[in-house]
């Protein structure tokens, strides 16, 4: 699941089957690409209202995140190579070992979701160094967004919401990106572990180096598990929580490990539009490793109440003209606060800790 273009599929009379797989997988990780007030007119959507769309039938679950609600934590190290460091000056890139505390997670906004019925996984990390900066970063599996631009997004969601038979073909019809999206979201295998997964940026973002010299870049971390297809059938019965228990056990018997690797836009490469992959002959450059050394349940665990907002990062590194991190750290406050807000409504475990 590397950040790989498929060919776009020119069949823009979509059958209901997989219109319906497009609508699924972009409500499940809507949060995730939020955008806030004043980029849509004449009808101006907020951060609050997007948050509010993200709650299931019956109502949203107190206490948790809106979205991506469903996780575990764990925390580890980045052993940074040092190759990072002709791309960027932020500490965490020079070589050394930097405490992490991440989350692996389902795009959905239900916690008691079954695993086998998410389609997208995630992963959320929060790397320190020792000069008190912070790199935070929330990815998923999907290796491209299935729209380009916020007002595309906000159409989308009005093609979902429509009466009008037609309105998701017509849509399909006018963003063959979706199309792209959708191919992959109905094509793409599943495996039975967060550990055979690679989780994508997808957002670009500028690293600037010592020198000055700034590189539009993204970033994936690969998995060093080599991933093994399931059908959808067996995921269903290994239980609703198997892939907790499966990071859980394997990382108990020994740390799991993820390359982080970086890839350099050439000029003219889009770094607005994480609807496009850059093609694969891009610079890659392997600057360290993910390890996960400890898994903790998140109701006493670490990450618990961490608010992974993709635009808290290290000097020598910034948001690019891609305007998503942004628009997603304005809704992932809206979830914090209502989620910190509902503290009395969160379950709560034996030893009497919150959940």
């Amino acid at each position: 699941m590397n950040n790989q273009q498929l060919p776009p599929d020119r069949s823009t009379g979509s059958t209901p089957l997989r219109l319906a797989l497009i609508a699924a997988v972009v409500a499940v990780i809507a949060a995730a690409f939020a955008y806030t007030a004043g980029w849509l007119s004449p009808d101006r959507v907020t951060q609050t209202k997007i948050v509010d769309n993200l709650a299931p039938p019956g109502g949203a679950a107190l206490g948790f995140r809106r979205n991506h609600s469903k996780g575990i934590c764990f925390t580890g190290t980045f052993d940074s190579n040092g190759a990072g460091a002709a791309l960027s000056k932020a500490q965490v890139l020079s070589p050394g070992s930097f405490p992490v505390t991440g989350r692996f997670n389902l795009a959905v906004a239900d916690p008691n979701t079954d695993d086998a019925t998410s389609r997208v996984r995630g992963l959320s990390l929060r790397i320190q160094s020792p000069d008190g900066q912070e790199w935070r970063s929330a990815m998923i599996d999907a290796p491209f967004f299935p729209v380009a631009s916020p007002q595309a997004f906000y159409d989308l969601q009005l093609a979902q919401q429509s009466k009008a038979p037609d309105a998701m073909k017509n849509f399909v019809g006018t963003h063959p990106e979706l199309a792209v999206f959708g191919k992959w979201a109905g094509s793409a295998p599943f495996t039975g572990s967060y550990a055979e997964e690679a989780y994508n940026s997808l957002n670009s973002f500028i690293f600037t180096n010592a020198q000055g010299q700034d590189q539009a870049i993204r970033w994936s971390f690969i998995p060093a598990a080599s991933p093994v297809a399931v059908p959808v059938d067996e995921l269903k019965k290994r239980g609703p929580d198997f892939l907790g228990k499966d990071i859980t056990d394997r990382v108990a018997q020994s740390p799991q490990r993820w390359s982080l690797m970086v890839t350099a836009a050439n000029p003219g490469d889009p770094t607005a539009d994480p609807s496009k992959a850059w093609p694969e002959d891009r610079r890659k450059i392997d600057v360290g490793a993910l390890v996960v050394r400890k898994i903790e349940p998140e109701a006493d665990g670490p990450c618990r109440d961490i608010n992974f907002d993709p635009v808290v990062l290290p000097a020598g590194m910034r948001t690019s003209d891609d305007p998503f991190p942004a628009a997603r750290s304005a809704a992932y406050s809206v979830s914090y606060n209502r989620r910190t807000a509902e503290e009395s409504s969160y379950p709560r475990t034996a030893s009497g800790a919150k959940q």
